[in-house]
């Protein structure tokens, strides 16, 4: 079995999460650096001038229930205040988590020579080129995975899908014959119809 490197997608909106990573991560190690300072001896009013440490602990720990209980307009600004925050860092936790995938490969054959190796987008192209011979099929892409080809066709005529899928089939499994490449399963599928007969699918 081949052995498969495994990689991560990094969305756009991921970097956003990184940079407020980023922000958090510069602002602790900040204050870690004010401990050490105190724990050096240093003035403690010297330390909050320069971080604001005490001051900020006094605020917090100070409030009570009754300073944001009235007016009406505080608890309004705590709880919109509130809801931005889930609705800027709930999409960047999200994005933030893995999405591992299989890297593509090479194809290894034998050879009466040696071995020969086929480049991922070499066999994607014999699919694609082989798909697009059907009449009913405008564009083709295709995908090798680890032990399939995939294969996303967009066709002109709605009448004619349940065939033109079959024969995509058939002619992408033929070509792979003739190309001298091992059988591999043939995955199709329909990604849309031209525009100007969409309405055939009413």
């Amino acid at each position: 079995m081949l052995r498969q490197r495994l990689r991560l997608r990094t969305p756009r909106l991921a970097l956003v999460g990184r940079v407020v990573t980023l922000l958090i991560a510069l602002a602790l190690v900040w204050y870690g650096l004010m401990l050490v300072l105190l724990a050096l001896g240093t003035d403690p009013h010297t330390i909050n001038l320069i971080s604001g440490y005490r001051t900020a602990y006094d605020f917090l720990a100070e409030l009570t229930p009754d300073d944001v209980g009235e007016p009406l307009w505080k608890r309004l600004i705590l709880i919109g205040g509130g809801l931005l925050a889930a609705l800027i860092f709930l999409p960047l936790a999200f994005k933030e988590l893995p999405r591992p995938y299989l890297a593509r490969h090479t194809l290894e054959l034998g050879h009466d020579n040696g071995d020969l190796a086929v480049a991922p987008r070499a066999v994607e192209r014999i699919a694609e080129t082989a798909a697009t011979r059907d009449r009913a099929v405008t564009s083709a892409t295709g995908r090798f995975e680890t032990d399939a080809i995939a294969v996303d066709v967009a066709m002109s005529r709605a009448q004619d899908l349940p065939d033109a899928l079959v024969d995509v089939r058939d002619r992408v499994r033929a070509a792979i014959r003739e190309h001298g490449l091992p059988d591999l399963p043939v995955h199709v599928t329909l990604a849309g119809f031209d525009a100007k007969t969409r309405r055939e699918l009413s």
